[in-house]
């Protein structure tokens, strides 16, 4: 995409342009490095109560309100079990940012894997439950004050134009290029909405979690349950070095004047650090994956997607 950016813009909208993916995958990095250590959280700490006093208190209270800072967890706040895991995930995770990963190939499959297992039992199980009438969710026909935090969610969901290019240039017939976008677009939208009318339906406003996946520990074993709710350790741990990786390179773009070279400094410690420090960062102040979601679609996904349409 940058290659593409030269083409269409001048100086500033290259700028421009950089400065918009880079603050898009800051969002994203930002979401991963909460998203996972959030559930990691709750399978923890379920498990140091027995599962009994967390599920309790979590049916009646929402996500982000008590249930992030009221119980114990060996001891411990929860609060501050989340931002251990945190500076765990941040160790195990951050120091591929300084390296070039390849041969991807075989990790991406797995969670290719997962992901569609993942997404296939949500669907399932929520059916299940609504077949058996015991859904509990009572959504109102319209609720307008809804629509900034749909509208972010939707555009962070379709994102992949920055992905499209190097899917798309090694083709060589290009023929049926955009009958298999469409269809790929039209299979995801598909499943975003059984995702998402099963889930309305079947939990209530307070059941439902901002990592949905963690939703399931009041509706089914608990094998199942931990499994989905380990489901973004696995799937989103594999993405962040891809995408902190991108993201070092965009902001090597992004500061580079006149195809100056940087020193070996900054160009091998300092642009990867300015790469992982701030998602993790964020992460350490807020669980709040939704108003991430929300936020990084709206403004930085929305720049992406219609500024820089072109690309």
């Amino acid at each position: 995409m940058g290659e593409m950016a030269h083409m269409f813009f001048g100086k500033i909208g290259i700028r421009l342009f950089y400065l918009c993916i880079a603050v898009y995958l800051y969002g994203d990095l930002a979401i991963y490095a909460t998203a996972v250590p959030k559930s990691m959280r709750n399978v923890v700490c379920e498990s140091s109560d027995g599962g009994g006093n967390y599920s309790s208190n979590n049916s009646s209270t929402q996500t982000n309100s008590t249930s992030d800072h009221g119980d114990k967890c060996y001891g411990l706040e929860r609060d501050a079990v989340y931002r251990i895991l945190v500076a765990i995930f941040a160790v195990l995770v951050c120091p591929f940012a300084f390296t070039n990963v390849q041969k991807t190939k075989y990790v991406q499959y797995l969670t290719t894997f997962l992901r569609w297992l993942c997404f296939s039992l949500m669907i399932v199980l929520a059916l299940i439950r609504l077949g058996q009438r015991k859904g509990s969710g009572k959504p109102s026909v319209a609720d307008f004050s809804g629509i900034p935090d749909l509208f972010g969610a939707s555009v962070y969901s379709f994102m992949c134009q920055h992905s499209l290019p190097s899917l798309i240039t090694p083709l060589k017939n290009k023929k049926y290029v955009t009958s298999i976008l469409f269809m790929d677009v039209g299979v995801a939208l598909l499943f975003y909405s059984l995702l998402s009318f099963t889930a309305v339906f079947t939990f209530s406003e307070s059941q439902i979690e901002d990592v949905y996946t963690l939703s399931f520990k009041h509706i089914t074993s608990s094998g199942i349950s931990t499994f989905l709710a380990l489901y973004p350790v696995f799937a989103l741990s594999a993405s962040f070095p891809i995408i902190s990786i991108t993201l070092r390179e965009n902001l090597k773009s992004l500061f580079q004047k006149d195809g100056r070279e940087f020193s070996w400094a900054v160009e091998k410690i300092v642009f990867p650090l300015f790469a992982v420090l701030p998602p993790i960062v964020i992460a350490l102040s807020t669980t709040n994956v939704e108003m991430l979601v929300s936020l990084t679609g709206s403004y930085a996904g929305a720049g992406v997607h219609m500024l820089y349409r072109p690309c």
